[in-house]
């Protein structure tokens, strides 16, 4: 129990896994008082704010925080639908001297009107002090839920319409994930070579790949087919919207990759002109070729990419004996090409005889 006469600092906050973030917070936020009451929501309101249910029982978050010294008294909010204020009954019981919060409380209007109301003070403290990296439990459970290995992918038709301000509403991309695949201690292929590395590296880094990738400028596919999976169709548009998912056994035992031996920065390649109406029709033969499981039809819409390519100034790649299809991986210009062939006899021969140049396969994640 706090005894009177002491002034009592509040701290209100999910802390749903408790990290040293946290603790660090504890600590300045009792630099403002005596004693420190921190609250914690009930499980029906965390799952009200956080939309999904707590990382560990309330039983036990009470008892670790009961378990940190200078916590003088952990107590539980129960108010609903109250704007930031689950605490709002047990406050005003209470009847602290400080109200402590973050400096990005959202809910700060709200915060302080209720401190004026009751002639609490109101602190704002910096959420993470500067001996912390800043981690959230949010990014704690993205740790825990990020991937050991991913795949890479390659990208068959359409490419370019899954940039926001490129998308069209008669487009679709066709992308397949492929292995070997990569992880953060082993990565065998070239970098800044037209695979989608960069979404890669963000999911195994617990990253949301989307959002990184829109923030480089580029679309949103890699990231969206390298954490989906399998042969996939989507629609054009400034999110990823899956319309279509096969095994990719179409495409077992039959894709190459030859590196030309050139780096490429998708970036910058983003306003260059290109051939959109015909981008558009490579992938919507190419989606047919998917829907149909047809090998030809797919390849008609990769090598119609390839047209694109060409147009947008490419040099033309090397003919590959037996190869049906063939395109630059990604913005091109570089990086990787890509062949496909009728059979895996076909592909071999053409990796055994090429430097520089792999067997890739189609890659789903049955789990």
């Amino acid at each position: 129990m706090i005894e009177k006469n002491m002034s009592k600092v509040f701290v209100s906050g999910c802390y749903d896994i408790i990290h040293a973030g946290h603790i660090e917070f504890f600590k300045e936020a009792l630099k403002q008082g005596d004693k420190l009451v921190v609250c914690i929501p009930s499980d029906e309101v965390l799952y009200q704010y956080k939309k999904r249910r707590p990382s560990i029982p309330i039983e036990h978050k009470i008892e670790i925080l009961n378990n940190i010294s200078f916590i003088d008294e952990v107590v539980i909010g129960h108010n609903l639908d109250e704007n930031g204020l689950n605490f709002k009954d047990i406050i005003i019981k209470i009847s602290p001297d400080v109200l402590v919060v973050t400096s990005d409380d959202k809910f700060e209007k709200n915060k302080r009107k209720l401190c004026t109301n009751h002639n609490i003070e109101y602190v704002k403290l910096e959420k993470t002090p500067p001996k912390f990296d800043p981690i959230s439990t949010s990014s704690i459970l993205n740790n825990i839920k990020t991937p050991n290995e991913a795949p890479l992918r390659v990208d068959l038709a359409g490419g370019w319409l899954d940039v926001p301000e490129l998308a069209r509403n008669d487009g679709f991309i066709v992308n397949c994930a492929i292995s070997p695949t990569v992880s953060l201690h082993s990565w065998p292929y070239e970098t800044q070579s037209g695979l989608g590395g960069s979404g890669a590296w963000a999911l195994l880094n617990g990253r949301d790949g989307v959002q990184s990738e829109l923030d480089l400028g580029v679309g949103w596919q890699d990231p969206a087919v390298i954490k989906e999976t399998g042969l996939c169709v989507w629609k054009s548009g400034k999110k990823p919207y899956l319309i279509l998912k096969r095994n990719g056994d179409i495409l077992k035992g039959k894709m190459a990759l030859h590196y030309t031996g050139i780096t490429h920065d998708t970036p910058s390649y983003v306003k260059n002109d290109r051939d959109y109406n015909l981008l558009a029709r490579s992938s919507r033969l190419s989606y047919f070729g998917v829907q149909n499981n047809n090998l030809e039809q797919l390849c008609t819409g990769i090598n119609m990419n390839y047209e694109v390519q060409l147009k947008e100034g490419m040099d033309k790649l090397p003919v590959v004996k037996n190869a049906i299809a063939t395109k630059y991986c990604g913005g091109g210009f570089g990086g990787y090409s890509l062949s496909v062939f009728y059979n895996k006899v076909d592909r071999d021969k053409f990796v055994m005889n090429t430097p520089n140049t792999i067997k890739i396969e189609p890659y789903l994640n049955e789990i």
